[in-house]
């Protein structure tokens, strides 16, 4: 109802992990050369971790772009509930296979060993990225450690990509797990935004959703959505959201912090964000910047071998 007002043609604050908004800041940008550094050079798992809220789910969608677009095979699970059955039947399927109503495990196991297998000998990769990694429980964790046996004497066929809160980083550090733990060859982590970084978060949404230009919100309006959100992306989607639809009701074309500390109060959004500033806090600037250099040269080095998905 905005949209046409701000001269928007689209919702710039959808909450749906829609990889056209993602904004690559440095944490975001070593994440992805991260996970497509370690998949192009078949490392096994690979371990995506980031608080609620920070664009886990934007990136992976991100990263299944490419990898679609590569023509990599992928299974993209995102369902917790699921049991060891049920996840292998939905693996089965999203690569397109078509499991038989009451296959055995063995059978199901056999025929994804078999479809690893040709894709490998064809010079291609793939990839399992399982989201919301922190909710499995140990024995399906256990049966998806499993899965990376399926391997040639040199290679892994199938790679592993985890998504979770920090709470996946917790559960992986019990005992039971601990052969899970020391098959992850590679991290990543997100982070909530800076005040910089909310400003041009801000204004690449907007962007992306049609805006001409013209100023949106205050600078004082991104000041109020930081502090109030602490940088987490999902609760600066709800304040602006809001902020829209308020400054719509009332027709004024610019967002004041007035109005983002109103919606704050209404919204109750302080006590959803806190919840996240300790868990959040970036690395220090001098360590992200060295990774960064670090993984400027695996990227390099995954341009090298990006034949192996070709």
């Amino acid at each position: 109802m905005y949209k046409q007002f701000f001269g928007l043609q689209a919702n710039p604050f959808n909450v749906s992990p829609d990889p056209r908004y993602l904004l690559l800041t440095p944490p975001a940008e070593e994440a992805l050369a991260c996970l497509t550094y370690g998949i192009q050079t078949r490392r096994g798992f690979i371990l995506l971790t980031g608080e609620v809220g920070t664009g886990k789910t934007t990136l992976i969608h991100k990263l299944l772009d490419w990898l679609r677009a590569q023509g990599v095979p992928t299974a993209y699970s995102f369902n917790s509930l699921l049991d060891s059955s049920q996840l292998l039947q939905f693996i089965l399927a999203d690569l397109g296979l078509s499991p038989t109503q009451g296959d055995s495990k063995t059978r199901i196991l056999l025929e994804l060993y078999n479809f690893l297998l040709e894709r490998f000998r064809a010079g291609r990769t793939t990839v399992l990225i399982i989201d919301e990694a922190q909710s499995l429980s140990q024995e399906l964790l256990e049966e998806i450690r499993l899965l990376t046996n399926f391997e040639t004497a040199t290679e892994k066929l199938l790679q592993v990509v985890l998504v979770g809160q920090p709470e996946l980083e917790a559960k992986i550090k019990q005992p039971e797990l601990r052969a899970l733990r020391q098959r992850i060859a590679l991290r990543a982590k997100l982070y909530p935004f800076t005040l910089d970084e909310t400003g041009q978060y801000i204004a690449r949404r907007l962007q992306v959703a049609g805006a001409n230009g013209n100023t949106i919100f205050d600078p004082t309006a991104v000041e109020a959505v930081y502090r109030h959100s602490e940088g987490i992306p999902r609760v600066i989607n709800v304040l602006c959201e809001h902020a829209l639809v308020s400054a719509f009701a009332d027709q004024q074309k610019t967002i004041s912090a007035d109005i983002i500390e109103s919606i704050a109060v209404d919204f109750g959004v302080d006590s959803y964000a806190s919840s996240a500033k300790e868990n959040g806090k970036r690395a220090p600037k001098q360590d992200a910047t060295e990774l960064v250099e670090a993984l400027k040269g695996l990227a390099a080095l995954a341009d090298h071998l990006n034949g192996v998905l070709e």
